[in-house]
């Protein structure tokens, strides 16, 4: 679930743990007959945090109290943070600095923060929509974005905190009885 970036953590629980359960309404299957009709459940459902009017939400203590209330829904305790919006002050140079910080939290063992999201394309920044043969290719007409080698060096600096996780998790391991 994707939370708005004025929405609270208490409501984005909630709209998680109504999206996790398999839904069932009122349906016309192949029979022609009204009839309840239920889909999948989705387990794999998990919290958007994307920071907000309050400010960022990445932070270790921010994104650990975030991720302590999602198992009251009766879900896994898992989030996905958006390093650009809210957490960047949508300013997309500062991602790089919020992915950094996740990284940190990664590396030191967090098992809970499940994905990244960021703003990317092949050209730093952003444009106005316009006349195509006026755009610059590879820049985006949305948000503002990093550019590729710059997403090259986040993706390189989470995967870095990934394998210093894993490290720890084999030296805890190794030292158990």
């Amino acid at each position: 679930m994707n939370n708005k970036s004025s929405q609270t953590q208490p409501k984005s629980k909630a709209a998680a743990g109504a999206a996790a359960p398999a839904p069932a309404s009122l349906g016309y299957p192949r029979a022609g007959a009204a009839a309840w009709v239920t889909a999948a459940a989705n387990p794999g459902c998990h919290a958007m945090w994307r920071g907000g009017r309050s400010g960022p939400n990445h932070q270790p203590g921010q994104s650990t109290g975030a991720r302590a209330m999602i198992p009251g829904a009766g879900l896994p305790r898992r989030v996905m943070v958006d390093a650009s919006h809210g957490n960047s002050g949508k300013d997309h140079r500062r991602q790089p600095a919020v992915a950094a910080a996740l990284a940190g939290q990664v590396a030191e063992g967090e098992q809970g923060l499940v994905g990244v999201m960021l703003e990317s394309f092949l050209r730093e920044g952003r444009q106005e929509p316009g006349d195509p043969a006026r755009l610059v290719y590879g820049q985006s007409i949305t948000d503002a974005c990093m550019d590729l080698d710059t997403t090259a060096a986040v993706f390189d600096d989470l995967a870095a905190g990934v394998r210093r996780r894993r490290e720890r998790g084999r030296a805890a391991g190794a030292a158990s009885p």
